[in-house]
């Protein structure tokens, strides 16, 4: 008889090791197609960044083609398309969504670099080192703070282009960069977790340096439990989220590295992705 319960026992310990293995597959599979959702998100919305500013920096030399350059534009000039041309390289690279904070974060010296040509161009100061505007990055760097809430939330003092700033005085509402959570198209720094990296590019450093406050970059990098994971319609949020609302509790670690974008090599052109752009002789090489 004791043979029949070491048999059952067996069995049991058998059926619950094979239940185990199982589910862990079944949860690690899952945390795959997350990601793979993830970085399919993210990496599209950086696609699109590259792509505007590429389409900026070709309207910035129609916009100079009459400007005798001297070495300071010509610095900034090439330090634009450098941040292109790396932005571009680095998100052929991606290979998982935390990659595309290298992307963001070149983006983010590029428009500046950008934003110094045209101020050279017209004889005014330099523009300061801030974030970009908080409701689009793709605005470029923040002229000013407003305080500013989306409905039900807490108010918070925010970076924001003057475009953005005279909306918001006007009492209309911001042009905010709108993307994909789920089914829904919503403010991207309410898409969820996935975005954090793309936050963390254009962000984290001036958190770092302290322009910036930890809490805002942290209501910007909402951490909690995928909704799917916990049996959520993965494109509703938990109750209550607003990405203002409630105490941040610090978690919008940048993780305090500096990110240190190698310079793109242009020699070759200034590319759009389709034929060259070359300017009619401007090669991001010569001027």
């Amino acid at each position: 008889m004791s043979w029949v319960i070491v048999l059952i026992l067996v069995i049991v310990a058998g059926l619950l090791v094979a239940g185990a293995t199982t589910d862990q597959l079944r949860k690690r599979k899952r945390a795959v197609a997350l990601e793979a959702d993830s970085l399919r998100q993210v990496r599209k919305v950086a696609d699109e960044d590259v792509t505007q500013f590429g389409e900026e920096l070709q309207d910035l030399h129609i916009e100079t083609m009459t400007t005798d350059l001297d070495t300071p534009m010509r610095q900034d000039y090439q330090r634009a398309l450098d941040s292109y041309e790396s932005a571009k390289s680095l998100l052929r690279d991606v290979a998982k969504p935390a990659d595309v904070k290298e992307v963001t974060h070149a983006l983010e010296d590029g428009r500046y670099a950008m934003a110094c040509v045209l101020a050279r161009r017209d004889d005014q100061p330099l523009p300061e080192r801030r974030p970009p505007c908080f409701f689009n990055p793709a605005h470029g760097p923040a002229q000013t703070d407003v305080e500013w809430a989306p409905p039900g939330g807490v108010p918070r003092e925010v970076p924001v282009c003057l475009a953005d700033a005279e909306r918001i005085r006007q009492g209309a509402e911001p042009a905010v960069r709108k993307v994909r959570a789920g089914n829904r198209m919503v403010p991207w720094y309410q898409g969820g977790p996935a975005y954090a990296p793309y936050a963390e590019g254009y962000f984290a450093s001036y958190v770092v340096s302290g322009i910036m406050p930890i809490f805002l970059l942290s209501a910007m990098m909402p951490v909690w439990s995928d909704p799917a994971v916990q049996g959520m319609p993965a494109e509703t949020p938990p109750d209550g989220w607003d990405g203002f609302g409630g105490d941040p509790g610090g978690s919008g670690d940048p993780g305090g590295g500096e990110w240190t974008g190698g310079g793109g090599d242009v020699g070759s052109g200034f590319d759009m992705g389709g034929g060259g752009f070359d300017g009619g002789g401007f090669d991001g090489g010569s001027f």
